[in-house]
């Protein structure tokens, strides 16, 4: 949702699509998509296994020790960031906008006011000067989407599943989903 309602705010020239071997990839990619053709946004994708390093919910494998909640990967923003950025930079992009908001740093580090700038000084300090920029991470997800004034069937491609192609019901990303869905109100849930 996050990502999506960034999209549908900022329309960047260029969207790309992180498949670095969590459960959920094909179903963002397949999202991921169907927004592009209707905000007319390129859109790549861009394939790392990263499978074997994962942890928890997104890997489908034990939680790591260090994890404080059951969707920790371990340095996974960092690796996101990283992973785009060599794209973007190489597209001749210089700002990259992430889909960060408030509720992500309230549970990891890495989602942060202070990682994102961390983040931001390193990637300006390289070759390329490429900016990571959160527009949205003082915001909750629905005031994200109020803000950017997502269209309800726009909002309804996304994916938030942390588990599965097919949405579980039952783990955080899910739960996150329909959180922000009855924060929203009617305007979004289709019912008067």
């Amino acid at each position: 949702m996050d990502s999506l309602a960034l999209a549908w705010w900022m329309r960047p020239e260029l969207a790309i699509t992180l498949d670095y071997g969590q459960k959920a990839a094909e179903a963002e990619k397949h999202a991921s998509a169907q927004v592009c053709a209707e905000l007319g946004i390129r859109h790549e994708v861009v394939s790392v296994d990263c499978s074997s390093l994962g942890s928890g919910d997104m890997a489908g494998a034990p939680t790591a020790a260090a994890a404080q909640t059951s969707d920790w990967w371990p340095y996974r923003n960092q690796l996101l960031i990283t992973l785009a950025s060599m794209r973007a930079i190489s597209r001749g992009i210089q700002t990259l906008y992430i889909g960060t908001v408030r509720s992500d740093g309230e549970s990891h580090l890495d989602g942060t006011p202070d990682f994102v700038q961390k983040m931001d000084d390193l990637m300006a300090y390289q070759e390329g000067q490429l900016r990571v920029v959160a527009p949205a991470i003082e915001l909750s997800t629905a005031e994200l989407i109020h803000l950017a004034a997502v269209p309800p069937g726009l909002l309804a491609w996304s994916h938030s599943c942390h588990k599965a192609n097919i949405a579980c019901g039952d783990c955080r990303g899910c739960n996150k989903y329909m959180l922000t869905y009855a924060e929203l109100g009617h305007e979004y849930s289709g019912r008067t």
